[in-house]
């Protein structure tokens, strides 16, 4: 089961929660659906702060979204300039996805510093998305960031490449494990991601499990 289930899935209300909290019956189709689009522009906005994830509240005429970023100073800004220009952003979103009909909703932005990059698998596998890309020698980016989660205090981490690793005419796979990974307790914190990079020679798949200490998130 732990080997066909997402780890994030099995794990929620006993270790993780939803990333969009809300529920509304009339409008539902159309709260998803500005749920995915706000998500994808806030990655992209706050690409360069290192953000791992998105977390949307929903009230009755109010939005909350907290932003879980390793480099927070570089969202807030010199005397919250930042978050008062990420504001208007994400009012202008809404105004544009709405066109102007609806009424438009309270905006309440958190920013979360990530207490541990290396140990967040979303940031893990963007950097050796980042290092596929820039042609580095595949077996060094597995050993590396493998060592770099290890180091951080996990207990324990397994990456897979999947695709044309280093540029070969046939498509494998490349795996790497360190420390304990037990994806069918459901107890473990495992943090999951799966991303792909873009290289010259066509997509590689990268997935990175992460067993987490309890007290790390």
């Amino acid at each position: 089961m732990g080997q066909k289930v997402n780890p994030h899935l099995i794990r929620l209300k006993n270790v993780f929660d939803w990333n969009s909290r809300w529920f509304d019956e009339r409008r539902y189709k159309e709260a998803v659906l500005e749920d995915y689009k706000l998500r994808k522009a806030l990655m992209e906005r706050l690409r360069q702060a290192g953000i791992a994830r998105v977390e949307i509240e929903r009230s009755i005429n109010s939005v909350k979204i907290i932003a879980y970023v390793s480099r927070p100073g570089m969202v807030i800004g010199r005397a919250g300039t930042g978050l008062e220009e990420l504001k208007k952003f994400i009012m202008r979103f809404f105004i544009d996805l709405r066109h102007g009909k609806k009424q438009m909703p309270k905006i309440d932005i958190q920013i979360e510093p990530v207490k541990e990059p290396n140990l967040d698998s979303y940031l893990v596998a963007k950097n050796i998305t980042e290092q596929l890309i820039r042609r580095l020698p595949y077996k060094r980016i597995l050993n590396q960031n493998a060592e770099r989660v290890m180091g951080a205090g996990a207990l324990g981490v397994r990456i897979v490449l999947a695709g044309r690793v280093g540029g070969a005419e046939i498509s494998r796979r490349e795996k790497i494990q360190q420390g304990t990974v037990p994806l069918s307790t459901i107890r473990e914190n495992i943090s999951y991601v799966s991303l792909p990079a873009l290289t010259k020679k066509g997509y590689i798949g990268v997935k990175v499990w992460i067993n987490r200490p309890e007290d790390r998130g």
